[in-house]
């Protein structure tokens, strides 16, 4: 039987054809932070923008090794899979059909058009991917086509081990510790294997988003569960359930290495990463960096490789991103405002502003109300703790004041 290493290998070496290694690149501003060597594995340079380019490279390669007259290929994918699918059919001269959710964004829709050329239809249907899925697997089997699954398949799994191949050869020596992103399981569980198979002395810390624990769950029940997606911000890692070749790679790993990611805290990492270093990185691709003050003490004088995944970021996100990151670091709340209704009211309550108190929202919810009305009001300030001062003037001056900041289920009706 053939060792997965050496496979791997060859796997690494084909795709040269295709793009050169990823950059290894050690980040000044990270490692001067966290008092280490801090390497980011930059696949949202690849191709693609993203590491999905390897696996789907590495399985059409053997499917059409096996298969030479394999010409249909499907895929089911709203994001980075589906591009990296797309670029490899016009690589191979082969025909792709990317079925896409009508809920997709254009962008994402166009993007996967210009990596496949006249190599690439997309058919969009279903409304959630489910529907999506079992669409393309009845289209693969009307057709006798063949499935390129994004992660839980033998051959993308070995596409992905690609990755820590480059980071060893590339630093020379193997990092104390890898940090990467989890969302089906196909990176985490080539990059496991692999390491276990070179014997390199590196520990892992995967990453989820906490609105997509799917590895946390699984490791919890012993296999594979569905977990509900409460969060799709990160939707390039939010998968429901792990695959079942992944998780057979990820079931001994310690559940304290998976470590989970809240959606708001990434966003403040983008942010940072945008603007200080001026690296633009999705979601998914954020979660490793995103983790890093929370092993910051494991981690002083060691080497660390943070994989940063994908870079496929739209900006017109960008406002949601800036919100979400004001809001988990306290810089922007929301509150209902019980204001009485009587001429110089509104005025006493801005009186009880402080100088860095903006007001980004104003908005009477019951302009009905004869005595009392209700105000839903954003503030952004400069400094956490200036709420406290002014929640504490307000209830001094008799207002009523709730705040909904955290309150998920007012913030998606109201916010």
């Amino acid at each position: 039987m053939t060792d997965f290493t050496d496979t791997a290998r060859a796997a690494e070496q084909a795709m040269r054809a295709l793009f050169p290694p990823t950059p290894l690149q050690r980040n000044v501003h990270l490692s001067d932070r966290h008092g280490c060597d801090i390497w980011l594995k930059r696949e949202d340079l690849s191709p693609v923008r993203s590491y999905k380019i390897r696996g789907a490279f590495n399985a059409m390669r053997k499917a059409l090794a096996d298969n030479p007259d394999q010409r249909q290929f499907v895929c089911a994918s709203a994001g980075n899979h589906a591009q990296g699918v797309a670029y490899v059919c016009q690589h191979f001269g082969v025909q792709g059909t990317v079925f896409m959710p009508v809920t997709t964004p254009k962008q994402k829709i166009e993007k996967t058009r210009a990596f496949g050329g006249g190599a690439v239809s997309i058919t969009l249907i279903g409304d959630f991917f489910d529907e999506t899925l079992a669409a393309a697997q009845s289209f693969c089997a009307e057709k006798g086509a063949h499935f390129l699954s994004p992660f839980d398949d033998p051959d993308v799994i070995e596409g992905q081990a690609s990755v820590a191949l480059e980071v060893l050869d590339e630093l020379g020596h193997a990092p104390d510790l890898m940090i990467l992103p989890v969302g089906g399981g196909g990176l985490s569980s080539g990059v496991a294997r692999y390491l276990r198979g070179v014997g390199a002395d590196t520990g892992l810390t995967l990453v989820e988003p906490e609105g997509g624990p799917s590895l946390t769950a699984a490791l919890a029940a012993g296999k594979p569960v569905t977990v509900p997606i409460t969060d799709t911000f990160v939707d390039g890692a939010a998968v429901a359930q792990i695959g079942v070749r992944t998780f057979e790679v990820l079931k001994d790993i310690d559940p304290a290495r998976v470590l989970l990611s809240p959606e708001n805290r990434i966003c403040v990492t983008i942010g940072e990463m945008l603007n200080v270093e001026g690296i633009v990185l999705e979601p998914a691709g954020a979660l490793a960096v995103d983790v890093l003050d929370s092993v910051s003490e494991e981690i002083k004088g060691k080497s660390v490789v943070c994989v940063t995944s994908g870079g496929n970021f739209d900006f017109e996100r960008l406002p949601e991103v800036k919100e979400r990151a004001m809001r988990y670091q306290g810089l922007k709340k929301y509150f209902i405002l019980r204001l009485p209704q009587r001429p110089g009211a509104l005025k006493e309550f801005l009186n009880l502003l402080g100088p860095d108190d903006d007001i980004a929202r104003f908005e009477y919810l019951k302009k009905s109300a004869r005595n009392f009305g209700s105000v839903l009001i954003g503030i952004e300030t400069r400094d956490p703790q200036q709420f406290d001062g002014l929640f504490a003037r307000i209830k001094a001056r008799g207002f009523a004041v709730r705040d909904i900041t955290d309150d998920d289920l007012l913030a998606q009706f109201l916010i």
